[in-house]
């Protein structure tokens, strides 16, 4: 059985790579490299460049490969560029699925499990938040996301396609080792924005806003490590595979975290001072978003092995301390 991994040479594909390998399965990976890294992809591994846009390059994938099953991470994922940008991520996103689910059906592949996000919620009505509470995005990238679910729920009625779509919450740390972690072209994310601060490579951290509806007044997010997230995947294909319906899971901690705390378990992680500043709030941020995970720890039978926040961070520290410019240190 062979695994195909889209945006396999990303921050959290190339950790699914290495979990996939860990457990002794064939992986076959295909990333435009656009945010990707052709180093994070280990030696051996078949790599195509190619975008999923491209149903001629997919088509050559899929006739050249034996694909069992597909995990899909090849999309576009900031939150304030999806505001401005809106319809590359509706190209990229939603265009990007119908295209892969084309040629994905062309040759009888039915299994796919896809990278969602907790935006699709926008701003809930509950928290913890749960698969059932209403999804209502008030950003284009949870819109773009949304519209893939359901985009698949339709293929299945149509096409008997089966899907698991994961909610991410917030994704952060990196493998214990140091020798894969999280390197964007231009960094979004607060985990490695604080640690580029700690490194000094940058003066000091901006945190967004302090007038949330939340104990602190910064907006609150639930963390979850990579490699756990790897894992649940991990666990969706192999639900699958053992011909379950169709579903949908939250991943997160079930635990929420300001960005204020998160900056101070930083502080504990490093070692290192980190200067802070309160800076404006960023258009389409809701105040708080924490996962209630407990479908997908008794349905996929998912147990985080990262459960402490600082320790996440610890994971994250490691691969920044060797590589404080990313992969560009391995050049």
């Amino acid at each position: 059985m062979t695994t195909l991994v889209l945006g396999g040479a990303g921050y959290i594909g190339s950790h699914m790579v290495d979990r996939l390998l860990a457990a002794g399965r064939d992986v076959v990976v295909v990333d435009n490299l656009l945010t990707g890294h052709r180093d994070a992809v280990p030696a051996g591994v078949t790599f195509y460049e190619a975008d999923i846009r491209d149903k001629v390059a997919m088509d050559a994938v899929f006739t050249k490969e034996n694909i069992d099953q597909v995990v899909h991470f090849a999309a576009s994922s900031i939150v304030p560029e999806s505001m401005e940008d809106p319809l590359k991520y509706f190209d990229n996103n939603t265009g990007g699925m119908i295209a892969l689910l084309e040629v994905m059906l062309k040759h009888d592949v039915k299994n796919i499990v896809f990278s969602s996000t907790a935006a699709t919620y926008g701003i809930p009505k509950e928290s913890p938040i749960k698969e059932t509470t209403p999804q209502n995005p008030i950003n284009p990238y949870g819109e773009s996301k949304l519209q893939m679910e359901h985009i698949m729920a339709w293929a299945d009625k149509a096409y008997g396609l089966k899907w698991v779509a994961l909610r991410y919450f917030n994704v952060a740390g990196a493998k214990p080792d140091g020798s894969i972690g999280e390197d964007h072209p231009v960094e979004t994310h607060l985990v490695p924005i604080i640690l580029q601060v700690a490194l000094g490579l940058r003066d000091k951290i901006s945190m967004f806003g302090d007038d949330y509806n939340t104990p602190d007044g910064f907006n609150v997010r639930d963390y979850v490590h990579v490699q756990d997230l790897a894992d649940a995947h991990i666990l969706a294909l192999d639900y699958l595979a053992e011909g379950h319906a169709s579903n949908q899971f939250n991943l997160g901690s079930s635990t929420g975290f300001s960005v204020k705390q998160m900056v101070e378990a930083a502080r504990l992680a490093t070692g290192e001072a980190i200067p802070a500043e309160v800076g404006p709030r960023r258009a389409g941020d809701p105040d708080s978003l924490v996962a209630a995970s407990d479908k997908a720890r008794e349905v996929l039978g998912w147990a985080p092995q990262f459960d402490d926040v600082t320790e996440i961070i610890k994971t994250a520290w490691t691969w920044h301390q060797l590589h404080p410019k990313g992969y560009d240190d391995q050049k």
